[in-house]
Protein backbone atom coordinates (compact mmCIF):
# COMPACT_ATOMS: atom_id res chain seq x y z
CA UNK A 1 0.00 0.00 0.00
CA UNK A 2 2.55 2.35 0.60
CA UNK A 3 4.60 1.67 -2.27
CA UNK A 4 1.12 2.09 -4.49
CA UNK A 5 1.21 5.70 -2.48
CA UNK A 6 4.51 6.46 -3.39
CA UNK A 7 4.34 5.79 -6.92
CA UNK A 8 1.26 7.66 -7.29
CA UNK A 9 2.43 10.84 -4.97
CA UNK A 10 5.83 10.33 -8.38
CA UNK A 11 3.60 10.63 -11.10
CA UNK A 12 1.29 13.46 -9.73
CA UNK A 13 4.80 15.44 -9.54
CA UNK A 14 6.04 14.19 -12.74
CA UNK A 15 2.95 15.21 -14.61
CA UNK A 16 2.94 18.60 -12.80
CA UNK A 17 6.39 19.35 -14.20
CA UNK A 18 5.21 18.30 -17.13
CA UNK A 19 2.87 20.47 -17.40
CA UNK A 20 4.61 23.20 -15.75
CA UNK A 21 6.76 23.10 -18.41
CA UNK A 22 4.73 23.08 -20.97
CA UNK A 23 3.16 26.58 -19.47
CA UNK A 24 6.65 28.02 -19.56
CA UNK A 25 6.90 27.40 -22.80
CA UNK A 26 3.87 28.37 -24.24
CA UNK A 27 4.62 31.87 -22.80
CA UNK A 28 7.44 31.93 -25.23
CA UNK A 29 6.59 34.33 -27.83
CA UNK A 30 6.91 32.38 -31.16
CA UNK A 31 10.76 32.66 -33.23
CA UNK A 32 10.45 32.59 -37.02
CA UNK A 33 13.17 31.00 -37.23
CA UNK A 34 15.75 28.94 -34.85
CA UNK A 35 17.31 31.97 -33.20
CA UNK A 36 15.86 35.37 -32.40
CA UNK A 37 17.43 37.76 -35.17
CA UNK A 38 17.46 40.70 -33.28
CA UNK A 39 20.66 39.58 -31.68
CA UNK A 40 22.15 40.38 -34.90
CA UNK A 41 21.24 43.85 -35.37
CA UNK A 42 23.01 45.54 -32.01
CA UNK A 43 26.27 45.90 -34.28
CA UNK A 44 27.82 49.51 -34.77
CA UNK A 45 29.04 50.81 -37.75
CA UNK A 46 33.03 50.68 -37.12
CA UNK A 47 34.33 54.49 -37.03
CA UNK A 48 36.09 55.84 -40.09
CA UNK A 49 39.84 56.21 -39.47
CA UNK A 50 40.71 60.22 -39.19
CA UNK A 51 42.29 61.99 -42.19
CA UNK A 52 43.95 65.00 -42.16
CA UNK A 53 43.98 67.55 -44.76
CA UNK A 54 47.68 67.09 -45.21
CA UNK A 55 46.70 63.66 -46.10
CA UNK A 56 44.63 64.38 -49.14
CA UNK A 57 46.86 64.50 -52.65
CA UNK A 58 43.01 64.77 -54.64
CA UNK A 59 39.65 64.15 -54.57
CA UNK A 60 36.92 64.23 -56.91
CA UNK A 61 33.05 64.67 -55.99
CA UNK A 62 31.14 62.09 -57.69
CA UNK A 63 27.40 61.30 -57.80
CA UNK A 64 25.69 58.29 -58.58
CA UNK A 65 22.08 56.27 -59.59
CA UNK A 66 21.73 52.92 -58.20
CA UNK A 67 18.37 51.34 -60.48
CA UNK A 68 17.02 49.32 -58.29
CA UNK A 69 15.54 47.26 -61.31
CA UNK A 70 18.86 45.87 -61.87
CA UNK A 71 19.35 42.04 -60.42
CA UNK A 72 22.35 42.71 -58.12
CA UNK A 73 20.03 45.66 -56.59
CA UNK A 74 17.03 43.98 -56.14
CA UNK A 75 17.40 43.72 -52.01
CA UNK A 76 16.40 47.91 -52.61
CA UNK A 77 12.86 46.49 -53.56
CA UNK A 78 12.81 43.67 -50.91
CA UNK A 79 8.80 43.74 -50.26
CA UNK A 80 9.03 43.28 -46.20
CA UNK A 81 11.39 45.98 -45.89
CA UNK A 82 12.25 48.56 -49.01
CA UNK A 83 15.16 50.32 -47.85
CA UNK A 84 12.91 53.55 -48.72
CA UNK A 85 10.20 52.00 -45.93
CA UNK A 86 13.79 52.04 -43.52
CA UNK A 87 14.80 55.34 -44.24
CA UNK A 88 11.40 56.94 -43.71
CA UNK A 89 10.72 55.14 -40.00
CA UNK A 90 13.96 56.39 -39.06
CA UNK A 91 13.11 60.71 -40.02
CA UNK A 92 9.83 60.11 -38.26
CA UNK A 93 11.17 58.34 -34.98
CA UNK A 94 14.14 61.31 -34.80
CA UNK A 95 16.85 58.40 -35.49
CA UNK A 96 17.64 60.32 -38.70
CA UNK A 97 17.84 63.63 -40.24
CA UNK A 98 16.38 64.45 -43.69
CA UNK A 99 17.48 67.22 -45.83
CA UNK A 100 16.04 69.52 -48.41
CA UNK A 101 16.08 67.67 -51.91
CA UNK A 102 16.82 71.38 -53.55
CA UNK A 103 20.50 70.71 -53.22
CA UNK A 104 22.71 68.23 -52.38
CA UNK A 105 24.80 70.17 -50.19
CA UNK A 106 22.88 69.21 -46.69
CA UNK A 107 22.23 72.78 -45.90
CA UNK A 108 18.62 72.68 -44.90
CA UNK A 109 17.15 70.08 -42.90
CA UNK A 110 13.69 69.31 -42.56
CA UNK A 111 11.52 68.06 -39.83
CA UNK A 112 9.45 64.97 -40.13
CA UNK A 113 6.49 67.07 -39.98
CA UNK A 114 7.48 69.29 -42.79
CA UNK A 115 9.03 66.75 -44.76
CA UNK A 116 5.94 64.41 -44.31
CA UNK A 117 3.32 67.18 -45.37
CA UNK A 118 5.19 67.62 -48.67
CA UNK A 119 5.38 63.72 -49.60
CA UNK A 120 1.55 62.84 -48.52
CA UNK A 121 -0.12 65.73 -49.63
CA UNK A 122 -4.01 65.99 -48.72
CA UNK A 123 -6.82 66.86 -51.07
CA UNK A 124 -10.84 67.13 -51.08
CA UNK A 125 -13.30 64.96 -53.28
CA UNK A 126 -16.81 64.73 -53.33
CA UNK A 127 -18.50 61.48 -52.65
CA UNK A 128 -21.72 60.65 -53.85
CA UNK A 129 -24.57 59.09 -51.63
CA UNK A 130 -25.91 56.29 -53.98
CA UNK A 131 -29.60 56.36 -52.62
CA UNK A 132 -29.99 59.61 -51.82
CA UNK A 133 -27.26 61.58 -54.41
CA UNK A 134 -26.38 63.79 -51.55
CA UNK A 135 -22.77 65.05 -52.25
CA UNK A 136 -20.20 64.87 -49.29
CA UNK A 137 -17.16 66.26 -48.98
CA UNK A 138 -14.06 63.78 -47.70
CA UNK A 139 -10.43 65.11 -47.61
CA UNK A 140 -7.78 61.99 -48.73
CA UNK A 141 -4.23 61.74 -48.27
CA UNK A 142 -2.44 61.04 -51.09
CA UNK A 143 0.13 58.51 -51.03
CA UNK A 144 2.56 56.60 -53.03
CA UNK A 145 3.98 53.32 -53.03
CA UNK A 146 7.34 52.01 -52.16
CA UNK A 147 8.05 50.16 -55.32
CA UNK A 148 7.60 53.46 -57.59
CA UNK A 149 10.83 54.66 -55.69
CA UNK A 150 13.13 53.06 -58.54
CA UNK A 151 16.45 54.48 -58.10
CA UNK A 152 18.67 56.24 -55.66
CA UNK A 153 21.13 58.79 -56.09
CA UNK A 154 24.46 58.31 -53.88
CA UNK A 155 26.92 61.30 -53.47
CA UNK A 156 30.50 60.43 -52.86
CA UNK A 157 34.05 61.63 -52.86
CA UNK A 158 36.93 59.73 -54.20
CA UNK A 159 40.43 60.56 -52.84
CA UNK A 160 43.81 60.05 -52.30
CA UNK A 161 45.42 59.32 -49.17
CA UNK A 162 49.07 59.48 -49.48
CA UNK A 163 49.22 58.49 -45.42
CA UNK A 164 48.55 55.03 -46.74
CA UNK A 165 49.28 55.69 -50.50
CA UNK A 166 45.93 54.68 -51.55
CA UNK A 167 42.76 55.77 -53.08
CA UNK A 168 39.30 55.36 -50.75
CA UNK A 169 36.23 56.73 -51.47
CA UNK A 170 33.34 57.67 -48.88
CA UNK A 171 29.93 57.73 -49.55
CA UNK A 172 28.29 61.82 -48.18
CA UNK A 173 24.59 61.03 -48.91
CA UNK A 174 21.73 59.13 -50.05
CA UNK A 175 18.55 60.50 -52.03
CA UNK A 176 15.77 58.25 -52.88
CA UNK A 177 14.28 58.79 -56.14
CA UNK A 178 10.16 58.81 -56.90
CA UNK A 179 9.22 57.89 -60.61
CA UNK A 180 6.01 60.26 -61.30
CA UNK A 181 3.50 59.90 -63.72
CA UNK A 182 0.96 62.54 -64.47
CA UNK A 183 -1.92 60.93 -66.80
CA UNK A 184 -3.20 64.22 -67.93
CA UNK A 185 -0.11 65.56 -69.31
CA UNK A 186 1.25 62.62 -70.45
CA UNK A 187 4.82 64.03 -68.58
CA UNK A 188 6.63 61.58 -66.60
CA UNK A 189 9.62 62.84 -64.52
CA UNK A 190 11.67 61.66 -61.53
CA UNK A 191 11.64 63.48 -58.22
CA UNK A 192 14.23 63.25 -55.35
CA UNK A 193 12.71 63.39 -51.81
CA UNK A 194 14.80 63.96 -49.64
CA UNK A 195 18.74 63.16 -48.78
CA UNK A 196 20.30 61.51 -46.00
CA UNK A 197 23.38 62.13 -44.52
CA UNK A 198 25.43 59.08 -44.93
CA UNK A 199 28.14 59.51 -42.51
CA UNK A 200 25.34 60.19 -39.73
CA UNK A 201 23.18 56.91 -40.76
CA UNK A 202 25.46 54.55 -40.79
CA UNK A 203 25.09 53.32 -36.92
CA UNK A 204 21.02 53.49 -37.77
CA UNK A 205 21.77 51.32 -41.27
CA UNK A 206 24.06 48.99 -39.57
CA UNK A 207 20.98 47.45 -37.52
CA UNK A 208 18.88 46.15 -40.51
CA UNK A 209 19.89 43.66 -42.44
CA UNK A 210 19.87 43.10 -46.30
CA UNK A 211 18.05 40.25 -47.74
CA UNK A 212 20.54 37.89 -49.26
CA UNK A 213 18.93 35.40 -52.04
CA UNK A 214 21.74 32.76 -51.48
CA UNK A 215 21.55 32.47 -47.79
CA UNK A 216 18.74 33.32 -45.68
CA UNK A 217 21.08 33.68 -42.59
CA UNK A 218 23.02 36.34 -44.35
CA UNK A 219 23.65 38.94 -41.51
CA UNK A 220 25.46 41.52 -43.64
CA UNK A 221 23.57 45.51 -43.14
CA UNK A 222 22.79 48.14 -45.28
CA UNK A 223 25.47 49.90 -43.90
CA UNK A 224 27.61 46.60 -45.00
CA UNK A 225 26.46 46.85 -48.33
CA UNK A 226 27.08 50.15 -49.21
CA UNK A 227 31.13 50.10 -47.13
CA UNK A 228 31.81 46.79 -49.23
CA UNK A 229 29.66 48.70 -52.34
CA UNK A 230 27.86 45.64 -53.37
CA UNK A 231 25.31 46.91 -55.68
CA UNK A 232 26.04 48.49 -59.51
CA UNK A 233 25.49 51.93 -60.29
CA UNK A 234 26.53 54.38 -62.93
CA UNK A 235 27.56 57.93 -62.82
CA UNK A 236 25.82 60.98 -63.49
CA UNK A 237 28.00 63.78 -62.87
CA UNK A 238 31.00 64.34 -61.77
CA UNK A 239 32.29 67.63 -60.07
CA UNK A 240 32.86 70.26 -63.09
CA UNK A 241 33.19 73.70 -64.13
CA UNK A 242 29.42 73.88 -65.06
CA UNK A 243 28.34 71.88 -62.55
CA UNK A 244 26.44 69.99 -65.25
CA UNK A 245 25.06 66.07 -65.45
CA UNK A 246 25.84 63.95 -67.97
CA UNK A 247 22.83 64.05 -69.14
CA UNK A 248 22.72 67.56 -70.01
CA UNK A 249 24.66 67.13 -73.20
CA UNK A 250 24.34 63.13 -73.18
CA UNK A 251 22.01 60.42 -73.65
CA UNK A 252 21.39 56.61 -74.67
CA UNK A 253 24.71 54.66 -75.42
CA UNK A 254 26.88 57.72 -75.22
CA UNK A 255 25.63 58.74 -71.56
CA UNK A 256 26.44 55.18 -70.41
CA UNK A 257 30.06 55.37 -72.23
CA UNK A 258 31.25 58.22 -70.81
CA UNK A 259 29.94 57.01 -67.25
CA UNK A 260 32.09 54.22 -68.31
CA UNK A 261 35.04 55.98 -69.52
CA UNK A 262 34.99 58.45 -65.78
CA UNK A 263 34.28 55.31 -64.01
CA UNK A 264 37.75 54.06 -65.56
CA UNK A 265 39.49 57.27 -65.09
CA UNK A 266 39.31 56.75 -61.28
CA UNK A 267 40.42 53.67 -60.67
CA UNK A 268 43.31 54.17 -63.06
CA UNK A 269 44.60 57.19 -61.36
CA UNK A 270 45.98 54.92 -58.67
CA UNK A 271 48.12 53.95 -60.40
CA UNK A 272 49.07 57.02 -62.07
CA UNK A 273 49.76 58.82 -58.74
Amino acid sequence: MKKLFLLSLVLTFSIATQAQVITLEADEPPLDGIIDRSELNTNKALPYSPVRAADILWEKRIWRVIDTREKINLPFRYPEQFLYTILEDGIRSGELTAYDPMDDKFTTPMTPKDLFSQLYTKDTVDIIDPVSGKITPREITNTFDPEDIICYRVKEIWYFDTRTSTQKVRILGIAPILKVEKELSGINYEKPLFWVYYPHARDYLSGFQVFNDENDFGNASWEDLFEMRMFSSYIMKESNVHDRRLSGYLSGRDLLLESHLIEQELFNREQDV
